[in-house]
């Protein structure tokens, strides 16, 4: 693949010489290499990374090239991107709905695991690939209970007693049968692992049905302010243990990690376009890359950078953004704490918003970048 030829060594490097008029998004590579071998070294079965976090091709290469070889993806355009660019990748569709259309182009691609959680989508698969005996079939299971600090139930998985209809009908018709989960985003809890583990062993047992494949989702967190975050060796700690415990030791183990795959190795830099009292108007917002930050109030570390004297003040004011869109909503309540003097020409950098950033990303209002870089001090 091309490679960005926009490298900075630091952050104030190419403010200094950016002359446009939109927000930049940065990528460390640093930090999405360490990440990388975090899941390579630490976690003892495939991590597939989620695509949905960061699809940026740079993103992709540098994982590619630390060893992730894995793609949990959820569209058409997703498997024609990763075939097109690698196509000796193993790709995996853990989306519990899926257009026959799209089912039908993945199988042709080569494409061989799916997920379901109803009756419906695992016809709709065996239609779709008539009847393929090579398939690899996933179970979508819903929890009981979340330990994200964004919760994933209610939209996808099946519950305990449809999951001992679904699993024979999988069994009879699927050269492997996995389960899979999630149990939600930014999780906290180690413990949320080993439990949902432990209910996936009961699934099983009362299912009297062997399982090959055990897909534990993503879920990993990353740190962020006001929030205390595990050592992802403590995660996986717990969660060998426990696939080990509930004799899920002879089956294939499968992550899905997006956010801790890539959150700390990008920053969105958004622009001070005016200030009024404690409000700042910048050229990125709730309909950009901040989505997460105004809709979900999710904090993130901020850092002020000025490309004049003097430099920021030492004291700090807490802050309310507001985004470059007529929309009303496009505001971050805050208090964002940035120095006092933060003022208009000065920029904003939000860290660790590597995932979720340039995903989340509208052109609403005509207000959007395509302006990204590579910041190799990191």
């Amino acid at each position: 693949m091309p490679q960005n030829q926009n490298r900075y060594r630091t952050v104030p490097e190419f403010l200094s010489t950016y002359s446009g008029n939109d927000h930049a998004y940065a990528i460390f590579p640093r930090a999405i290499e360490h990440a990388a071998d975090d899941f390579v070294q630490g976690f003892k079965g495939a991590s597939l990374y989620a695509m949905k976090s960061n699809p940026h091709p740079e993103v992709i290469e540098l994982l590619w090239q630390s060893g992730i070889h894995y793609f949990d993806v959820a569209s058409l355009r997703e498997v024609e991107f990763i075939k097109r660019h690698y196509p000796s990748a193993r790709i995996y569709l853990m989306h519990p709905v899926k257009s026959r259309q799209l089912i039908e182009r993945a199988y042709e691609e080569g494409v061989r695991d799916f997920v379901f959680d109803c009756d419906a989508e695992l016809q709709k698969i065996l239609d779709c690939t008539d009847e393929a005996k090579n398939l690899r079939l996933y179970l979508r299971l819903a929890l009981p209970k979340s330990g994200g600090v964004l919760p994933l139930a209610g939209k996808f998985g099946a519950d305990f007693e449809t999951a001992l209809t679904l699993l024979p009908k999988a069994r009879a018709v699927a050269a492997k049968v996995g389960l899979s989960f999630h149990v939600g985003s930014q999780c906290l809890k180690p413990q949320a692992y080993e439990d949902a583990i432990r209910y996936a062993r009961k699934v099983v047992d009362t299912a009297k049905i062997a399982i090959d494949i055990i897909d534990i989702g993503g879920g990993f967190p990353v740190r962020y302010p006001g929030m205390d975050t595990p050592l992802l060796s403590t995660f996986f700690n717990t969660i060998h243990a426990a696939l080990a415990r509930y004799d899920f030791d002879q089956a294939e183990w499968l992550a899905e990690p997006g956010r801790a795959l890539c959150a700390e190795g990008g920053s969105t830099l958004a622009r001070i376009e005016l200030r009024k009292g404690n409000d700042l108007y910048l050229n990125d917002g709730a309909f950009g890359s901040l989505f997460d930050a105004a809709h979900l109030r999710w904090q993130y570390p901020v850092k002020l950078h000025r490309n004049r004297p003097p430099a920021p003040m030492g004291s700090k004011t807490g802050f309310r953004l507001f985004g470059p869109t007529c929309d009303s909503m496009d505001v971050i309540q805050g208090p964002v704490m940035l120095p006092s003097d933060a003022c208009e020409g000065d920029w904003i950098e939000f860290q660790n918003l590597g995932a979720y950033g340039y995903s989340m990303a509208t052109r609403f209002n005509g207000f959007y970048s395509d302006t990204t870089i590579l910041i190799e001090d990191k």
